[in-house]
């Protein structure tokens, strides 16, 4: 296969279905040599606790897994919801589930579990919202949710993973076509700003957007190898990284989050072990990296990492340049540091930069952004500079344009506005929510709810409009805070929250940090006064310092500002 013809091979055959049978063929037959390799804590099987199936091997077991849920009434169309922790029987089921027909549902675990009430309550509530007809669940799950409670008083069908697993054979199995337009994928919002809502991927989006992926990542199917810990739930995960690698032949290595933020050094172990050369996470990841590379006495070999993606939250050059910094005695390339944006309803791509640029900085003036909504360049060392980190340009098949939020027109490069996106891996629409859709889409162009700018043609992002805090006539970005706040050694790493609230006539600040501290407290409300106040000019009037691991996060990590804040005013934060 030449490269231009891999760059298009996914659309070529159109489907995701399509594409992880022509890869089990060529697994098969030794043209692809890539593997699955799945972290099992209890493994006997494969390296350092891995497991590993080639992909005509994996598919043999869906294929036995999709005559067993077709015997169960899963028909092409059907929503099925897989709930469970990372496996490679899970990671087989979601592919038996395309094999079917049908569309996948990841229910997401969630990353603090408060009650199993709540659990159970938000299950029950994601499953009659996708319209699943059927539950996959595996063992561990089921014991602290009981399959019959979380589908009592539904239709929904639930299948013990463990069950399915055993099928024996594809004795029966069916071949189920199917078409561009059909339903791949029915993937959830985070809820970081608003309740989750169903984003609708079909065939032919994803397909598009593995295209891109393909084409914007330069990716050789024979070469490269993925390491991921990210979730399965969380579009990265699912798409970026597994549905990417299974329609393509290449070599993953996988773990679950809980794996990752157990042991933190792990990620960089398996990248040197595996030989990784791409790999994916938010900004906090990173910053446990580096940590975790400076102490480390191990001598890892990163020098085959060509691409660690930071994305699905800010990127905070500092904490660039620690990652750099920590790795250079490891071999890490600097240049293999690549900032990219993307979001659920492009399936997971929107932008990359060129592969081997590095981390690259927009020096804008905070005033004139904060403002005049307006980046006007600066010099690095000017004292009024900001850093806007590049996101690179649209990938194969996207466009990008700003429009002021208020006339909605197209505004000049340079100019802050609302990011708008139209393209080929565009999402269908928010399923059974046609009000939500409507508030979105102008046409063919989707609006993202980012605050951002072009130049060049090239992406930067100030933040979310929903999160914007307006002191004074300026708008202040809440991460800019964050990130300034989460340099303080006694605050725990990406658990940092900024906002406004309503105070004498005017917004003031409130920023709440969680820290393992016993004592102290009053010496490090005032370090987050002086981080607050030197990275915005603005003082931050409040400081609440909280227990660890009570912040409210999504269920892929990310920091719900508006639900803090909400707990702030009912006073239900667990301060310290």
């Amino acid at each position: 296969m030449s490269e231009q013809d891999f760059v298009t091979r996914s659309q070529d055959i159109g489907t995701i279905t399509g594409c992880i049978v022509d890869v089990a063929e060529r697994s098969g037959a030794g043209e692809l040599t890539g593997s699955i390799r799945v972290f099992d804590k209890g493994s006997l099987l494969g390296s350092a606790g891995f497991t590993e199936f080639t992909w005509a091997e994996l598919h043999a077991k869906a294929k036995a897994m999709a005559s067993q849920l077709q015997r169960s009434g899963v028909v092409r169309g059907s929503h099925v919801a897989i709930l469970g922790n990372t496996s490679l029987d899970l990671i087989t089921a979601i592919q038996a589930v395309w094999l079917c027909g049908a569309t996948v549902v990841i229910i997401p675990l969630p990353y603090r579990l408060s009650t199993r009430e709540r659990f159970i309550e938000d299950t029950k509530a994601r499953l009659s919202d996708s319209d699943a007809s059927h539950l996959i669940i595996d063992a561990e799950v089921a014991r602290v949710a009981k399959p019959k409670k979380l589908v009592e008083g539904s239709q929904v069908q639930s299948i013990r993973l463990g069950d399915l697993a055993k099928a024996p054979s594809a004795d029966g199995f069916e071949v189920i076509g199917v078409g561009p337009e059909d339903l791949a994928i029915l993937q959830f919002t985070s809820g970081s700003t608003s309740a989750p809502k169903g984003v609708m991927l079909a065939h032919k989006n994803l397909v598009a957007n593995m295209d891109a992926i393909t084409a914007g990542g330069g990716i050789d199917p024979n070469s490269d190898v993925f390491v991921s810990w990210l979730p399965l739930h969380h579009d990265m995960g699912l798409i970026g990284m597994l549905t990417y690698s299974m329609t393509h032949g290449l070599s993953l290595v996988k773990s679950s989050p809980a794996d990752f933020l157990s042991k933190p050094g792990r990620w960089m172990q398996w990248i040197s072990e595996f030989g990784g050369t791409t790999t994916a996470g938010p900004n906090f990841s990173y910053a446990l990296a580096a940590r975790n590379l400076k102490s480390t006495k191990e001598d890892l070999d990163l020098s085959k990492l060509r691409i660690a993606l930071n994305g699905a939250e800010p990127v905070s050059p500092a904490t660039v340049s620690k990652f750099v910094e920590a790795g250079e005695r490891h071999g890490l390339d600097p240049n293999a540091v690549f900032p990219a944006f993307g979001m659920a309803e492009t399936c997971i791509a929107g932008s990359f930069g060129q592969v081997g640029q590095g981390i690259r900085i927009d020096h804008v003036s905070s005033d004139a952004i904060e403002t005049k909504q307006l980046a006007e360049p600066v010099a690095a060392g000017d004292d009024n500079a900001r850093e806007m980190v590049a996101l690179g340009h649209p990938v194969q098949g996207l466009s990008f344009r700003i429009v002021d939020q208020s006339t909605r027109k197209v505004v000049d490069e340079r100019h802050v506005g609302e990011l708008q996106i139209s393209g080929t891996s565009l999402f269908a629409g928010y399923y059974k929510n046609q009000s939500a859709t409507d508030e979105v889409l102008d046409g063919d162009w989707f609006s993202t709810g980012d605050l951002g700018y072009l130049v060049d043609g090239e992406l930067y992002i100030c933040g979310r409009i929903k999160d914007v805090i307006i002191v004074g006539g300026r708008n202040i970005y809440p991460q800019d805070i964050e990130v300034a706040v989460d340099e303080i050694v006694e605050i725990r790493s990406g658990n940092v929250i900024a906002f406004s609230v309503e105070g004498s006539g005017k917004e003031s600040v409130v920023v709440v940090a969680e820290t393992k501290e016993k004592s102290g407290f009053d010496e490090i409300r005032s370090a987050v006064k002086e981080k607050a106040l030197k990275a915005v000019g603005v003082p931050a009037n409040t400081v609440v310092l909280v227990k660890p691991s009570t912040l409210p996060k999504t269920s892929s990590g990310k920091v719900q500002r508006s639900k803090c804040k909400q707990q702030f005013l009912d006073q239900k934060l667990q301060i310290l």
